[in-house]
């Protein structure tokens, strides 16, 4: 397959005042581009031309030899939805009504999700990412951090929610105050839709896009 970066789903400005154009610009045209160039490069000559996106990164991780292609097809995937994962006035208690009852039972409504995932990412040590994640066993929802470009796809769970946590995410506009720039994510930010879309949907493993 061929990486190539998505446009963005709102103008570079749409998210002020908690993510300013110049971080979008930056993290957009300039890091994810990055990701998909060397994705496509390292892709070449490997037998996996052909596979999905998901099938890629779980082999390339599982694979010692192709860590480097598993970084850059990792983070081409996390940031592929992490433009959707964000929307103008979003973020808070404004959900579906199916996501907010699982959140409730698994996570103790958006108060427990908000607190664990901004603890969890906060705790991340590094660069890295926090999640909302399913357990593609359980069906259970859980708050988890990866380093570097690793998600919750390599560990038998499926992204429903992700933060970038790399210092280029919020640098420009928090400086080091990640926890800042975690608050106003969960508040401010958040695309609940895309949730909601990505949980109706079910775990990875059971809807054909990797192996179970």
């Amino acid at each position: 397959m061929t990486f190539t970066v998505p446009d963005l789903p709102y103008a570079y400005d749409a998210l002020d005042p908690y993510m300013s154009s110049e971080t979008l610009e930056f993290h957009h045209d300039k890091h994810h581009q990055a990701y998909a160039d060397k994705g496509n490069d390292m892709i070449k000559g490997t037998g996996l031309e052909e596979a999905s996106i998901e099938e890629i990164m779980v082999s390339s991780f599982k694979t010692p030899e192709q860590h480097g292609l598993f970084n850059q097809v990792g983070q081409f995937y996390n940031h592929v939805h992490f433009w959707n994962w964000m929307k103008p006035n979003g973020g808070g208690t404004k959900m579906d009504g199916k996501l907010e009852a699982k959140i409730k039972e698994d996570l103790g409504g958006y108060d427990g999700f908000k607190e664990q995932f901004c603890a969890q990412g906060a705790a991340q040590f590094g660069s890295g990412w926090v999640w909302l994640a399913m357990d593609d066993a359980t069906g259970k929802l859980e708050v988890i951090n990866s380093p570097n470009g690793e998600n919750p796809i390599v560990y038998g769970r499926t992204p429903l929610l992700g933060c970038d946590v790399w210092e280029h995410a919020y640098y420009i506009d928090y400086r080091n105050a990640r926890p800042k720039y975690l608050d106003a994510f969960v508040d401010n930010l958040i695309n609940w839709d895309y949730v909601a879309e990505l949980f109706e949907k079910g775990p990875l493993s059971k809807n054909g896009k990797i192996a179970a």
